[in-house]
């Protein structure tokens, strides 16, 4: 809306690029257009302002399909005053020279023609097709018929209105109704879902056989090698033990002969000490054989004093004395 301003008993309105207004006084007309500014008297001044934007109106009606469903439609218009001249003249845009104020609300009875307007073609063509159709194909229709019967109505000329566009949002049957139709498209969903999820199990399943005939296959080869190592390990023993009973072996054989080695050279060493003490022996009793046998016993009593032990003290008796010259004597016979 235009500003208005007082000073004593004027008024000065200042209007806006997108707001048309008339000033008439004493019915002539003294301002009228877009971006208007002026003085005026407000006991003679007649006001009126016209928007001319572009403006938006939402409509929502419900309808019924040619299977007799229940729909409602969601749409929406875009309108604006093109004659604002004649839209003056045809509604009440008039405007309180004191306040400023809109003294009607013209726009809700373009905004009840419009609705009106467009609901009549929407309702005809949605009467003629099932409810699948209406939900899919025909909100192209709807769009392009109510487009096109609202830029050919006249009344709509007649008050200065012209249409830019005509949007269908949105075509909703009842809830109960849409979750019906919404019902296959969900079983072939979740069939979907569920072949998806039975799949992905039985790919787990899959996955989880060659998983645990691996762990098998390696279990299994990790026993074969196991038995190759407890079959080498006893074939190492066997050889180590072979290897040490050769050479215990051939140590005892070499321990053996070293003894008959030595024994043989001990019994060889016997025997020459043997042969050589006889020869001895033999030389000593050839010499012995020749002397005389008070040389012999002086030899043997040699012989004995030398093994008897030490004597300190020698006492001679006569007794002794007289039986060793004895014996002396009668050796010498």
């Amino acid at each position: 809306m235009a500003d208005t301003t007082r000073l004593l008993f004027l008024r000065h309105l200042r209007g806006t690029p997108t707001v048309w207004v008339r000033f008439q006084q004493r019915g002539r007309t003294r301002k009228e257009g877009t971006g208007q500014s002026f003085w005026y008297r407000p006991l003679t001044a007649v006001l009126s302002e016209v928007p001319v934007d572009d403006r938006e109106l939402p409509l929502m009606f419900h309808a019924r399909t040619a299977d007799f469903a229940d729909v409602t439609v969601q749409a929406t218009v875009t309108y604006r005053i093109a004659d604002p001249a004649l839209a003056a003249t045809r509604l009440d845009f008039s405007v309180d020279p004191y306040r400023g104020q809109a003294r009607a609300r013209p726009l809700d009875q373009v905004a009840t023609l419009l609705t009106e307007l467009a609901q009549q073609p929407a309702l005809d063509l949605l009467a003629r097709v099932p409810l699948a159709d209406a939900l899919t194909v025909a909100i192209t229709e709807i769009r392009e018929t109510v487009a096109a019967a609202l830029a050919a109505e006249a009344r709509l000329s007649d008050v200065g209105v012209e249409v830019v566009s005509a949007r269908v949002v949105a075509i909703r049957p009842e809830p109960e109704m849409e979750r019906s139709l919404q019902t296959p498209t969900r079983e072939a969903v979740q069939q979907d879902a569920d072949k998806a999820t039975y799949a992905r199990r039985a790919q787990a399943v899959e996955q989880e056989r060659a998983i645990a005939e691996n762990e098998l296959q390696n279990k299994i080869e990790l026993a074969r090698r196991e038995q190759q190592l407890v079959e080498q390990k006893g074939a190492n023993d066997r050889r180590k033990a072979e290897l040490a009973a050769a050479a215990d072996l051939a140590a005892a054989q070499g321990t053996a002969e070293k003894a008959r080695t030595l024994a043989a050279a001990q019994a060889d060493r016997v025997r020459g000490v043997g042969a050589a003490e006889a020869d001895a022996e033999a030389a000593r009793m050839a010499v012995y054989r020749d002397l005389p046998v008070a040389v012999l016993q002086a030899l043997a009593l040699r012989e004995i004093a030398g093994h008897l032990p030490e004597i300190g003290q020698l006492t001679i008796t006569p007794d002794l004395l007289t039986g060793a010259l004895a014996r002396l004597a009668d050796g010498d016979r």
